[in-house]
């Protein structure tokens, strides 16, 4: 706990040795402040940090920044402007000239997708493309920790659809962790595994694995207007006849339009809470694709009109879930209550831009 200026920071938490992890809460909370305490810029006095078995903090002992394995990616790539992209991640090996880097720089182009872009100036790259070099550079600097402020806040829509799957690839060949901040929450659903909320006081709100503070509906997450759950699916087969893909979140069937991937293949689906309807009763002919047997685990009055409804799906091995938001004279006129056994209704074409 500590101050920075008049702004109290009072943080607490562990995060996973590798994977992604977002912070995330309102504007002025505190999340790039905890960035550059963990880079080493700011001095929290009583702090305290470790990464792995080093103690980069603690009491009088305070590793200086540029002693700290650590690779930060701003908000905007500060390139080199008169190096190649090539030197520019060149760059990145200077300080591991004495030791085996973990990814070197053939795997880390090919990674990043930066082939085609070695001869060029940064001057001449698109705004996604200067971001994957500065990552790449950042990585070629073999990190212990690697740190992400908002690095595509700067982008339009469609530069970050285009850099957004090279961030999904980086945890398989990274074994380090990544700490993501952002605003934009989507880009944490489809990136992070460990989340850790921040309210404005600048003190942690809850922290934990994304789908179990996604499944919390006491938390603001599940009052966002986009409010959604992700579920890790197993691609199973694909209907070319109908162009719809059914995959499975532990053990139960959904079904996608399009083509999600090779048989085995493993996505995140977002299912938006104000796409799941309830049933009480046995279900009629629907034309809705997955009508999926469920259980009211929770709800809460999220407003004067609004429940949100915690929903249970039983599953292999342990039971996939689901938040619905319905209004509450459904809720009332159903005379749902928890304990309840529904069937959850999912429209597919609700589903065709959930990947």
């Amino acid at each position: 706990m500590g101050n920075i200026g008049s702004f109290p920071l009072d943080i607490s938490f562990t995060a996973p040795a590798q994977g992604v992890t977002g912070l995330f809460g309102p504007s002025g909370c505190g999340k790039t402040t905890i960035l550059r305490c963990l880079a080493g810029f700011i001095r929290l006095e009583g702090g305290y940090l470790r990464v792995g078995d080093a103690v980069w903090q603690e009491s009088a002992h305070f590793l200086a920044p540029h002693k700290r394995p650590v690779g930060y990616v701003f908000q905007e790539p500060r390139l080199f402007a008169h190096l190649s992209v090539l030197d520019n991640l060149r760059y990145g090996l200077r300080r591991v000239r004495m030791m085996a880097p973990s990814i070197g720089l053939e795997p880390m182009i090919d990674l990043m997708g930066l082939r085609g872009l070695l001869r060029r100036s940064p001057a001449a790259l698109s705004g996604g493309e200067r971001q994957r070099v500065a990552i790449g550079r950042a990585i070629l600097a073999q990190p212990r920790l690697l740190l992400m402020d908002e690095p595509l806040s700067a982008l339009d829509r469609d530069a970050k659809n285009e850099i957004l799957p090279y961030l999904v690839e980086l945890p398989a060949v990274l074994s380090i962790p990544i700490i993501y901040v952002s605003h934009d929450f989507t880009e944490l659903e489809q990136l992070a595994d460990y989340l850790i909320l921040m309210r404005k006081d600048g003190r942690v709100q809850a922290s934990g694995a994304l789908h179990t503070l996604l499944a919390d509906i006491s938390l603001p997450l599940a009052r966002m207007p986009e409010s959604a759950m992700i579920l890790a699916v197993c691609v199973e087969d694909y209907d070319a006849a109908y162009d719809i893909t059914a995959c499975t979140a532990n053990g139960v069937r959904i079904l996608v339009p399009g083509l999600l991937g090779t048989a085995g293949t493993t996505r995140r689906l977002r299912v938006r809470a104000s796409d799941v309807s309830l049933i009480k009763g046995t279900p009629q002919n629907s034309s809705v694709l997955n009508i999926l047997p469920a259980h009211i685990l929770a709800a809460e009055m999220a407003s004067a009109n609004q429940m949100l409804v915690l929903l249970g799906l039983d599953g292999q091995a342990s039971e996939t879930r689901l938040v619905s938001s319905i209004t509450r004279k459904s809720w009332n006129t159903l005379a749902l209550q928890i304990g309840d056994n529904v069937f959850a209704q999912i429209k597919g074409m609700a589903l065709a831009d959930a990947r």
